[in-house]
């Protein structure tokens, strides 16, 4: 019987961490190659983790909620495969004496070295001697090695709060990452969550914090005092009997930090649109069984989807970002369509959308979706949007007024879409009460940078685009 090491997965490249969710399988469980296993949580998406390798889950290394570099050992899987190769690889990085093996290593390291135990009560003589390692190694590193006595130094526990994205933050603008409430799982700090603090102008913390970067422990006490100031704590509310109390899942608070964070920066200005949509009605119903023969479910998003595609590129201010005092215009057309789940929502994106036919982007739309639903997307499929396209007419909403989803300027919410009573021109120019199949569009756009022109051209011609659909572009 051989040990197959199970890692957490590296989920983009921008991804150095995540965060174990939930286990799907327990000690003892069979388990099959590709089979789930656990999930997991970054800042990008969720996601479920197949197994490496077929047999029996032997060990549990990282509990529920616990938050790990990439490439560190969450599990062992017992197989009779004898590929168990990969179980030295992993503790060698953190390990400074090679011979060791991976067990044993923290017992035999701490016997040779006897001043080891020492240094940690004093704190500043260890940063010298065991240090040149540590202020250089990543956080998988930092996961894996042993504590001397269990203490943990200021270094430490800040990594185990934040990310190596918020700690390059902080130390750019000079933050001590003490003083910023964490919204995430065991209060860590999220990305939000510091640029939050920003925001709220709390950035202007001593000059000590120029040396929390430092592998200086020394550091820490020397802040007591700043994490009170400029933080607003949320007003209490008390349970009544027979309520029921649910904390928020991780999706649940970066959706509610987002969407604060974008109303604070953006300038929200709302257009509705009227769509007569009876042209596409017509396509949509020659055209569905055709398209379902392929495997894909031809909607009314697709066709909204395309046409929007296509007036992006020519009203670039409408598929532009803000940074700082400028604008910038993206050459790319990449179109997210929010996701409705049942533990929160989610933004895949449809890349180049501008240069997808109708299929295309129909197929994509469908793909995206299920993804997102079976917990099957990665980081780079949430990533890049230029525009956002949300649907809550599918539930019956007439129309809303959807939140830009930062750093996008514009977001595009479609109401339901149905036959309702509308006056018709006549051939001979008279008016008559006819039934036709209508729904709103309505566009939420910054105003710092989009003018109410430009936002109601965009949606003319997105408007005339849908009411006069070509039917061979379908």
């Amino acid at each position: 019987m051989a040990k197959i090491d199970v890692i957490m997965p590296q989920m983009g490249e921008s991804i150095a961490e995540g965060t174990l969710s939930k286990w799907l399988k327990q000690v003892g469980d069979a388990v099959k190659r590709d089979e789930p296993m656990f999930e997991i949580s970054t800042d990008k998406v969720d996601a479920e983790i197949p197994a490496p390798s077929g047999g029996v889950l032997a060990e549990i290394l990282v509990q529920e909620g616990q938050t790990v570099a990439v490439q560190t050992v969450v599990a062992r899987i017992e197989t009779e495969a004898g590929a168990a190769a990969a179980a030295p690889s992993k503790p060698a990085a953190p390990a400074a004496p090679a011979p060791a093996p991976a067990p044993p290593a923290p017992t035999r390291a701490a016997a040779p070295k006897s001043p080891a135990p020492p240094p940690p009560a004093p704190k500043a003589p260890p940063a010298p001697a065991p240090a040149p390692p540590a202020p250089v190694a990543t956080a998988r590193a930092t996961a894996s090695m042993p504590q001397p006595d269990g203490a943990e130094t200021a270094e430490e526990r800040l990594r185990q709060r934040s990310t190596p994205l918020v700690r390059k933050i902080a130390a750019e603008h000079q933050v001590d990452l003490t003083a910023v409430p964490g919204t995430g799982i065991a209060g860590r700090v999220t990305k939000n969550d510091i640029l939050s603090y920003l925001d709220r102008g709390a950035a202007t913390v001593p000059q000590a914090p120029v040396a929390a970067p430092a592998p200086r422990p020394t550091a820490a006490p020397a802040r007591p005092a700043a994490p009170t100031p400029s933080i607003p704590a949320p007003a209490g509310v008390d349970a009544w009997p027979g309520d029921r109390v649910e904390p928020w899942s991780r999706i649940r608070k970066l959706t509610a930090d987002h969407m604060i964070m974008s109303r604070r920066t953006s300038a929200h200005v709302n257009s509705f649109f009227e769509i007569d949509y009876s042209q596409v009605a017509q396509i949509r119903a020659g055209k569905k069984r055709e398209y379902a023969e392929r495997g894909v479910n031809l909607t009314y998003l697709a066709f909204i989807a395309k046409v929007v595609a296509e007036q992006l590129r020519r009203h670039p201010v409408v598929n532009a970002a803000v940074s700082g005092d400028a604008t910038i215009y993206r050459n790319e057309i990449n179109l997210g369509i929010a996701v409705a789940l049942d533990w929160g929502l989610i933004v895949p994106v449809v890349k180049h959308a501008d240069e997808l036919s109708l299929m295309g982007i129909a197929r994509a739309i469908n793909d995206l979706g299920e993804r997102a639903r079976s917990k099957k997307l990665t980081p780079d499929e949430v990533q890049r949007g230029t525009f956002t396209i949300t649907n809550p007419g599918v539930f019956g909403s007439y129309a809303g007024t959807p939140i830009i989803n930062q750093p996008q300027v514009a977001v595009l919410g479609v109401g339901s879409i149905k036959k309702r009573p509308a006056v018709i021109t006549l051939p001979d120019g008279g008016d008559a009460l006819g039934i036709r199949v209508t729904g709103m569009l309505v566009l939420a756009y910054d105003h710092r940078i989009v003018d109410g022109a430009d936002a109601d051209r965009f949606m003319a011609e997105v408007q005339s685009g849908l009411q006069a659909f070509p039917e061979g572009a379908a």
